[in-house]
């Protein structure tokens, strides 16, 4: 596969003493030869109304680093197995009206839109600590099999979380990855910042998706909405965290949300074009603006790398 980005030393977390085992893959996918010396970037494009886009070429990308458009060394445009690290908040206000049941009922789409013996999966629980309740596993009914027993207790540590899982997750290997969180938007116990879990997730090539399950009467932007404040649902952070890494933010409080959802994001990452370039030679943050000549179409990609050093 395409080499992580130079400055990334994976720092290996153990949950509960015991590393996470790896399941036994039916065949590896086709990866381009490592490369030390590259950036590489997973670029979802999609229509306006959120169709995919899968009939563009290289000659279709520019990518500009801090400013310079630079050459891309490799290209890959075809659908490809995903890895899912999914991480469900069963934090107390979990279990305020029926959040717990739609955060259930839609990690229960998302298992349905994976192919078993191809796609991988994990579950991983949290509130103020992480626990792995499944390893990543190819059976997507392993995964489905824990979610009963999913119990809301004690306060959010929804950052602390996304950054351990994000590194977990990049021990896998793999290019279509993910971690897509299941919460209802509220950490109160944190000690990482949106903005240092950014920079972990980005680092590690790690695109993060929230969905914030919410009431119909929050679910902002809906008729059926009842508006008690700016705070009443709390999606900004959250927002800025899916954006920084590629990913996207989407807000379920219907059956009809939970499967769009679920469909948006394994479609995106099994589509996903992943591009290649020369690292830079100058040490420091570099923002990436990731372009494609074709009109109407939404473009999404993480914001940037870090040359030299570490990210975190």
């Amino acid at each position: 596969m395409w080499a992580r980005t130079a400055q990334v030393a994976l720092t290996v977390w153990v949950l509960g003493g015991v590393p996470p085992q790896a399941p036994t893959a039916p065949s590896s996918p086709q990866t381009f030869t490592a490369r030390a010396d590259l950036v590489t970037i997973n670029v979802s494009v999609r229509t306006p109304n959120g169709q995919p886009v899968t009939d563009l070429s290289a000659q279709d990308f520019e990518v500009f680093d801090a400013g310079e458009r630079t050459p891309l060394e490799d290209f890959r445009g075809t659908p490809a197995p995903v890895t899912v690290a999914v991480l469900f908040d069963v934090s107390g206000s979990m279990d305020v009206g029926k959040n717990l049941v739609r955060g259930r009922a839609t990690v229960r789409q998302l298992l349905g839109w994976l192919t078993p013996d191809r796609d991988r999966v994990a579950l991983f629980a949290f509130d103020t600590r992480l626990e792995q309740l499944q390893p990543f596993t190819f059976v997507p009914a392993d995964v489905e099999a824990r979610l009963d027993g999913l119990r809301p207790f004690g306060q959010t540590s929804l950052y602390d979380a996304t950054s351990e899982t994000a590194r977990v997750l990049a021990r896998q290997g793999g290019d279509h990855q993910a971690v897509v969180v299941v919460t209802d938007g509220a950490d109160t116990s944190s000690r990482s910042t949106p903005d240092q879990v950014a920079a972990v997730a980005r680092a590690i090539e790690v695109p993060v998706y929230i969905i914030e399950v919410v009431s119909p009467l929050d679910h902002p932007g809906r008729d059926t909405a009842v508006t008690f404040g700016a705070a009443a649902v709390p999606h900004d952070p959250l927002r800025d965290l899916s954006s920084v890494t590629g990913g996207a933010w989407f807000a379920v409080s219907t059956p009809a949300d939970q499967s769009a959802t679920a469909q948006q994001i394994v479609t995106d990452l099994r589509q996903q074009y992943q591009l290649a370039f020369a690292m830079s030679t100058r040490a420091g943050w570099h923002a990436l603006d990731v372009r494609v000549h074709r009109k109407n179409v939404v473009v999404r990609a993480r914001r940037g790398y870090q040359a030299g050093g570490h990210a975190w």
